[in-house]
């Protein structure tokens, strides 16, 4: 599982790359692609460091 994290997270970093730079860091499909980088890195986070408390709480309520 690590490993396609790994893979989903280098895939999505270079994706919002590639957004930023032809459509502003401002675009909404670059915001987005930000935003499931950051939830890729939570999950990452969660399951390599599940000793560190900071990566199990939900920070974001909906």
């Amino acid at each position: 599982m690590t490993e396609s994290i790994l893979d989903e997270l280098e895939l999505t970093r270079e994706k919002m790359i590639k957004s930023a730079l032809e459509n502003g860091f401002g675009n909404v499909n670059t915001i987005q692609l930000s935003e499931k980088l950051d939830q890729l890195l939570n999950a990452y986070h969660r399951k390599n460091y599940p000793e560190n408390p900071t990566y199990n709480m939900k920070l974001i309520k909906n």
